[in-house]
């Protein structure tokens, strides 16, 4: 894969020791000034390698197998330690680089690079600047069936020269 998706707030993860292959959500903590994927601005805060600790929705993966004794295996609590692969070009004021899709992080009870991200948490927002940028050929492709001409919103309309 050329490009990574950045990792944004509601990523799910998940652990390698987790018993029933439960995931959680990741929320991010350190700072609420970028966002990915979200033209409002309130919502996909980017994650950083500094989400440390306890960073998830739920911090429990259900019951960790890393972690056995004599009733069955102890329950998880998440705890992060550190993350790996981050985007080591891209750093935000918290200091902190941006995870990437790939990204993986330690738990303090777990090995290296246990906890994986499952869903990065993006999600395709088809917005006016898209619409606007798009030749008609483009967009009778992606929506077929909705005749741009006959719209008289001027949100939706689009200015095609056929000198461009």
């Amino acid at each position: 894969m050329a490009e990574k998706h950045f990792v944004v707030q509601g990523a799910t993860c998940q652990c390698q020791f987790s018993e029933a292959n439960q995931t959680d959500i990741l929320l991010v903590k350190t700072h609420s000034k970028h966002y990915a994927n979200d033209s409002k601005g309130k919502e996909k805060l980017i994650a950083t390698d500094k989400e440390i600790g306890q960073t998830m929705k739920q911090n429990s993966l259900g019951k960790c197998t890393n972690q056995p004794s004599p009733s069955g295996n102890l329950p998880c609590v998440i705890n992060v330690t550190k993350w790996f692969d981050v985007n080591e070009k891209t750093i935000y004021s918290n200091k902190g680089k941006a995870l990437l899709e790939d990204s993986k992080a330690t738990c303090d009870k777990g090995v290296p690079n246990c906890i994986s991200i499952k869903n990065h948490g993006q999600t395709a927002e088809l917005t006016e600047k898209n619409i606007e940028n798009s030749s008609p050929e483009i967009l009778s492709e992606i929506l077929p069936g909705v005749n741009f001409s006959d719209l008289e919103d001027e949100a939706i309309m689009i200015n095609y020269r056929q000198d461009e």
